[in-house]
Parts: C-alpha cells; structure tokens; sequence
C-alpha cells in the first residue's frame, strides 16, 4: 500500500498544480512526509525510503532535486 501511495505521489507531483513546489520547500525528510501526508498521501519516512531506495544519510539534495518529483 505505501509504495502504491509514494507512485501516486510521483504522478501527483507531475499533475497537480503547485505540489512539487510545495513539498519543495520541506526542511528535511520527516517534514516532507508530514507535508505529503498534509496533502493525502499515507505514507511514513520508513516506507518512503524502503519504495524510494533513500536513505537518511544519502539525502544530500534538496527534496525537489529527487527524480521524478
């Protein structure tokens, strides 16, 4: 189920209107998570970084940098 709301995550983030921007402006991973759940979409850090291979400490970019978003 996660990993189905992470993709839907990724199409949204491509047709709807300002959210890629939006989630852009997250601090860090947790924020991003807490933003994107804000927006509908159920997922926790865990099960983003297990759908999205990230882990903590290789999130150098900035969360509009991810490919894809």
């Amino acid at each position: 189920m996660a990993q189905q709301e992470v993709a839907r995550l990724f199409r949204g983030s491509q047709s709807v209107p300002g959210l890629r921007d939006k989630l852009g402006t997250a601090r860090d991973l947790e924020h991003f998570v807490q933003m994107a759940q804000e927006c509908g979409y159920q997922f926790t850090v865990e099960e983003w970084q297990k759908a999205t291979g990230f882990a903590v400490e290789e999130l150098k970019c900035e969360v509009s940098e991810i490919p894809g978003s």
